[in-house]
Order: structure tokens, then C-alpha cells, then sequence
């Protein structure tokens, strides 16, 4: 059996209505892209993309985006993105583009890549501080930017499993 290879792509919407990130959905994110492939490389386009493309991972406080499409025609998937200019939810538009940040051939490249792109906007923003509490409070933020939390507890959860170790 031959495995299927796909490749991650890793994007932000951006807009300048804050209600836009609030209400996007995967439905209403997948519609729009899948209208601006059939735009930009018709039917053929939207016929090699659509066959393993999905919305992975979707966070609307931040507006990260993590789509899933086949290896093959990833290239046409980051070509149309830029002509994504509106998302429609709950019979409304909200002008916005997707700005793509990371192509990657696994999630786990794609969130290593967030980590490190987290890190540099809060470095950013430290810079740009006013106060001494909202300095402390994005150096609080960096200071848990790391993926070893995570492996930590997920350490600590393989054994209390119910295995007794030596």
C-alpha cells in the first residue's frame, strides 16, 4: 500500500474588523478557498485540490489556520490564496485575506514553525512597551512559548497510565 504524502500549510487571516476572527468557521473558510482555486485555475484546479483538502486546525482568537491538501497540488493551493478576500458567516462578509506563514510536510514542522513566529511577535512587542506591566506580562507570554511543557506532561500522563515502573 502506497501512503499518500500531503503537505501542511500554515496561514493567518488577517483583517481589519475584529469581529471577522470571531465568527470565521472551517465550513465558511473551505468554501472560500475552494471558490478562489475554482477562480484562479478553474475546474481543473479545484479538482486536484479537493481531494484531501481539509481544514486541519482553526483558531479564531488568533486566526491561525492550518490547511491539509495532497503534495502534489500544494502549488495550487498557496497560488489561490491570495484571491481569498472575503469570508462569509452567518450571511455576512467580512473583507480579509490569508497570509501564509509555513509550508510543511507534517503538523508537527508547522507548529514547531509557530512556536518560533509567536516568539518573534512578542519579541516585537516587547519592544514596543509603554509600562513596566504590560512588559512583564509579554515576558511572562515568552517565557512559555516552548513545545517541552507539552512533552513534559504528556510524560507524566504515559506514566500514570496504570504500568508500574522500577
Amino acid at each position: 500500500m502506497v501512503r499518500f504524502k500531503n503537505r501542511y500549510v500554515l496561514c493567518e487571516v488577517v483583517s481589519e474588523d475584529p469581529r471577522c476572527r470571531q465568527c470565521i468557521e472551517d465550513r465558511a473558510l473551505q468554501l472560500a478557498v475552494r471558490d478562489a482555486i475554482t477562480r484562479v485555475h478553474g475546474d481543473y484546479g479545484l479538482a486536484c485540490c479537493s481531494i484531501s483538502f481539509t481544514v486541519k486546525y482553526l483558531n479564531a482568537y488568533t486566526g491561525t489556520v492550518l490547511l491539509r491538501c495532497r503534495k502534489d497540488s500544494y502549488r495550487l493551493l498557496c497560488s489561490a490564496l491570495p484571491f481569498v478576500r472575503y469570508l462569509e458567516s452567518r450571511a455576512q462578509r467580512y473583507p480579509c485575506f490569508l497570509n501564509t506563514l509555513h509550508v510543511g510536510g507534517t503538523i508537527r514542522t508547522c507548529q514547531k514553525f509557530l512556536i518560533r513566529y509567536n516568539r518573534t511577535q512578542l519579541l516585537r512587542l516587547l519592544q514596543n512597551c509603554t509600562n513596566e506591566e504590560e512588559r512583564q506580562c509579554i515576558q511572562k507570554s515568552l517565557l512559555s512559548c516552548s513545545l517541552t511543557e507539552e512533552q513534559s506532561h504528556s510524560a507524566d500522563e504515559e506514566e500514570d497510565d496504570g504500568t508500574e515502573t522500577d
